[in-house]
C-alpha cells in the first residue's frame, strides 16, 4: 500500500446460525467453495485452504472470460470472533487487500461485520468491491441455510 490512507469498505450481515458455525464456514473447503468468490456464471474449480495463521487459501473460479484465481494468507484466527486475512487476485495486481471478519454472537444467531482495506489506487473499484463482499455474505447466508 502507499502512504495514502486505504479505502475502507464495511459490509454487514446477520445470521440465524451460531457464531461458531458462521466462522467455521470461512475455513471449510466445502462451504467456502460455495460462497467465496463463486459467481453466477462461473464454476469453482479449485478451493484449497490451509486454516492456520500463516496458512492461506487459493480459490479459482472458471468464468466465461477465463479462470480467476483468488489468494490470501491468514493473519489472525480467533474462533469464533475474528478472522483476518490478505486477499488478492495475482493475475490483475500484486497488491493485496486486508480483510477483517468480526463476528458477534447473539442470543439467537450472530452479526458479522466484514471490513476491507484497499490500496487507494483502486478507488474506481470501491463500489464493485463493496457489491462483491455483500454478495459473498449473502451467499454465505444461503449456504448455511441449506
Amino acid at each position: 500500500m502507499t502512504d495514502a490512507s486505504p479505502i475502507v469498505i464495511v459490509v454487514k450481515q446477520s445470521f440465524q446460525q451460531s457464531a461458531e458455525r458462521v466462522f467455521d464456514a470461512w475455513l471449510d473447503v466445502k462451504a467456502a467453495a460455495k460462497f467465496m468468490f463463486a459467481t453466477e456464471t462461473g464454476t469453482m474449480v479449485k478451493c484449497e485452504i490451509d486454516p492456520r495463521v500463516g496458512g492461506g487459501f487459493v480459490m479459482t473460479d472458471r468464468r466465461p472470460e477465463g479462470e480467476v484465481e483468488h489468494t490470501g494468507t491468514y493473519l489472525t484466527i480467533d474462533r469464533p470472533h475474528r478472522l483476518v486475512f490478505t486477499f488478492g487476485i495475482p493475475a490483475f495486481s500484486s497488491d493485496v487487500d486486508l480483510v477483517t471478519v468480526e463476528i458477534t454472537p447473539l442470543s439467537r444467531g450472530c452479526d458479522l461485520t466484514l471490513t476491507t482495506e484497499m490500496n487507494p489506487q483502486w478507488a474506481e473499484y470501491e463500489e464493485l468491491a463493496r457489491e462483491g463482499w455483500t454478495k459473498i455474505l449473502a451467499s454465505l447466508a444461503a449456504t448455511l441455510n441449506h
